[in-house]
């Protein structure tokens, strides 16, 4: 029995990964910008840069689809009979992986803001308000997204301490070393004030 939970447990993590790969942005600008992403702005593969196209309404759809792509594998995890105490935590973790270090792109995707969005969303909503909140906020005064992001994924451990389990503050403190990590380069032009803000080319 605990032999055929861990081969689930491995065909999640590998079906979450693989998901949370999709490199949507690329796709969607290829489509239909004719245009490759990674050579636009900050070669991101995320929103922020498909917005650098001038394309808003790709960007809204990168935005979803992202968001979508931690979401709806996390929160069907937290419904399967086995595991249930870390299964979704995984599961979480490796859709956000998978954005990140995406096979189809030798591993060199996007920083996992939205994906980890829609995963603190499927783990908590409540949490996942806050996080929407917290981004748009600091977003629309400061007009950087990355200060946004980092403000926002630093709190949400914070909140989770208060309202939600332990496994799930566990889970969003690691997200928020991924997300220190992927915005390490950021951190760095934030510190100079050399930062592109929303919008900018």
């Amino acid at each position: 029995m605990v032999f055929f939970e861990a081969l689930l447990t491995i065909w999640w993590l590998v079906i979450a990964y693989i998901i949370g790969s999709i490199p949507f942005g690329l796709i969607l600008t290829k489509v239909f910008n004719k245009e490759d992403i990674r050579r636009v702005g900050s070669g991101n593969i995320g929103t922020t840069n498909v917005l650098r196209t001038g394309s808003k309404t790709l960007a809204a759809a990168t935005l979803i689809l992202d968001y979508a792509k931690g979401l709806l594998p996390t929160l069907l995890a937290t419904g399967v009979g086995f595991g249930e105490a870390y299964l979704p935590y995984l599961v979480a973790l490796a859709c956000i992986l998978g954005h990140i270090f995406p096979v189809w792109l030798k591993f060199k995707g996007g920083k996992g803001v939205a994906t980890g969005g829609g995963v603190v969303m499927a783990l908590n909503p409540l949490l996942g308000l806050i996080a929407a909140a917290l981004w748009l906020g600091v977003a629309r005064v400061s007009k950087l997204s990355s200060l946004a992001a980092l403000v926002g994924y630093a709190l949400l451990p914070v909140c989770s301490f208060f309202q939600a389990n332990w496994q799930t503050t566990a889970t969003l403190l690691i997200i928020f070393i991924i997300i220190l990590w992927t915005h390490r380069d950021n951190i760095s032009r934030l510190l100079n004030g050399t930062e592109s803000k929303i919008g900018d080319a």
